[in-house]
């Protein structure tokens, strides 16, 4: 009994330590990605913006890529809208690793890549629009990682994320194009987390769905009340996911706190999966 009530009340000062234990290398106040360099592609999509603002809220230094980037003005106009952060010009896989390397060292990588979610029943499907969707949400995150990852493994440190979807952990009728290509980049979590853990380098998948961003939930959807009540009715906490909650669980996951989570993808989808 004596043995018990010691380990009750020494267990709280055990978890404080093992909290303030990862802060202590981190000037006040506690950030998780003090200093850490991040690299966010696709970042005008999907969950980008969340993600940017979150990383620099927690000490991060973020390099952004996106296909607009090309314009000059649209760097200036990012770096301005997210001070801190730095928009790179380069758009290909091969390019954009060049750049980062310039930086010195990467310590995450965020995949953040959208594709439509079209609806398209099988007889209707288009398979040009099926290859241009593994293209986007699998070949190009993949291939944009062959380029980060030996970066990282120089290192001996690294993160990456795939901000993906819930939506092959349930199925959606009418939408196998979409849904495969999404699963096929779950897929790609489980087996690169398998390859790269040896370097240290965790590989993590974000299963997202009903989350507020502009891809998928544009403002005429959202200002659509009955079309809203018929979706969130589907959705156990009975609401859409918001930006900051996104983003908060991205630097979780790219964070030196999740060293010993790699190969799973999380669902952020409010309980529908």
């Amino acid at each position: 009994m004596t043995a018990m009530l010691r380990l009750m009340t020494e267990r709280p000062y055990r978890l404080r330590r093992a909290r303030a234990s990862l802060c202590d290398h981190r000037k006040e106040p506690c950030m998780l990605l003090k200093d850490r360099v991040v690299l966010i592609s696709n970042v005008t999509k999907f969950a980008g913006r969340a993600a940017t603002a979150a990383a620099l809220g927690e000490g991060a230094k973020v390099l952004v890529a996106d296909e607009s980037f090309v314009d000059a003005d649209r760097r200036k106009a990012w770096e301005k809208e997210f001070k801190g952060s730095t928009a790179l010009a380069a758009q290909t896989p091969v390019d954009i690793g060049a750049a980062v390397k310039a930086q010195g060292r990467i310590d995450a990588l965020v995949n953040n890549d959208a594709w439509p979610a079209t609806r398209a029943p099988l007889g209707e499907a288009k398979l040009d629009e099926f290859r241009a969707a593994f293209e986007t949400m699998v070949v190009r995150p993949f291939a944009l990682t062959q380029h980060i990852a030996p970066l990282m493994r120089q290192q001996g440190y690294g993160r990456i994320l795939f901000v993906s979807s819930a939506a092959p952990m349930r199925g959606i009728a009418n939408y196998s194009m979409y849904v495969s290509a999404r699963a096929a980049a779950n897929g790609l979590v489980s087996s690169l987390a398998k390859e790269l853990g040896k370097d240290q380098i965790t590989v993590n998948g974000l299963g997202s769905n009903y989350v507020e961003n502009p891809d998928y939930f544009p403002p005429q959807l959202l200002a659509n009340k009955e079309a809203m009540a018929r979706m969130t009715a589907q959705i156990p906490l009975g609401r859409l996911g918001k930006p900051q909650e996104i983003g908060a669980t991205i630097c979780f996951l790219i964070s030196e706190g999740a060293g010993f989570v790699t190969g799973h993808v999380l669902p952020h989808a409010g309980g529908w999966a």
